[in-house]
């Protein structure tokens, strides 16, 4: 019990015994980072995990703070578009989506017409850009299904789609298709349904 106690202190403090493989300098500078982004309510473990994702790799310790740096920065990007009770795993979709090419004001349409959790929806879209699919193609689509797909057919669309890719079939061509198959209007992300009656309230 003393033992976990002290590892907890430590860990509040920022003093991660996990960073002690990373030199001196860097692990300072990346500890000021994390203290930053906990100080602000976002999540640190993300953080942690990519500076040692770049020590693993022997990356140098300027790039591993930069990357620390960035990822930080783009979780509050997310979170200023999710609104402040997204949760990690939604903040990190949400980064994977923006670093897609989707836009924040894309991420606050989807929060505005999908019930929590987000984190499949950004997930699927992220990964729809990732198989070719042009970023507003498939935030069209993601739009359109949002309001009432479970997360099992989110992943069973975007599963569809990479097999159709894999067949030879264009990548917009498969995810229209595969649209058009779920009865979606595919193609106009403006006519996707938005806050009403029936929607689940924003989150702030």
């Amino acid at each position: 019990m003393i033992l976990a106690a002290l590892l907890l202190a430590v860990q509040v403090a920022g003093q991660d015994p996990r960073l002690e493989r990373l030199d001196p300098e860097t692990r300072s500078l990346v500890v000021t980072v994390v203290d930053s982004a906990r100080a602000l309510g976002l999540p640190s473990e993300p953080l942690i995990q990519r500076a040692l994702e770049g020590a693993t790799k022997g990356a140098p310790g300027a790039r591993i703070v930069t990357a620390v740096r960035r990822l930080a920065t783009d979780l509050g990007t997310a979170r200023a578009a999710l609104g402040t009770r997204a949760s990690a795993p939604e903040l990190e979709a949400g980064v994977a989506a923006l670093r897609a090419g989707a836009t924040p004001e894309l991420l606050t349409r989807l929060r505005d017409v999908r019930r929590p959790p987000l984190t499949m929806a950004l997930s699927v879209l992220a990964d729809l850009v990732a198989s070719g699919v042009p970023t507003d193609s498939a935030a069209a689509v993601v739009l359109a299904l949002a309001p009432s797909a479970r997360d099992a057919d989110l992943v069973e669309f975007r599963r569809a789609v990479e097999r159709d890719i894999s067949l030879g079939a264009p990548p917009g061509a498969a995810a229209a298709v595969r649209a058009l198959n779920t009865g979606v209007r595919f193609g106009n992300a403006d006519a996707a349904p938005g806050p009403g009656p029936n929607r689940p309230p924003s989150r702030p």
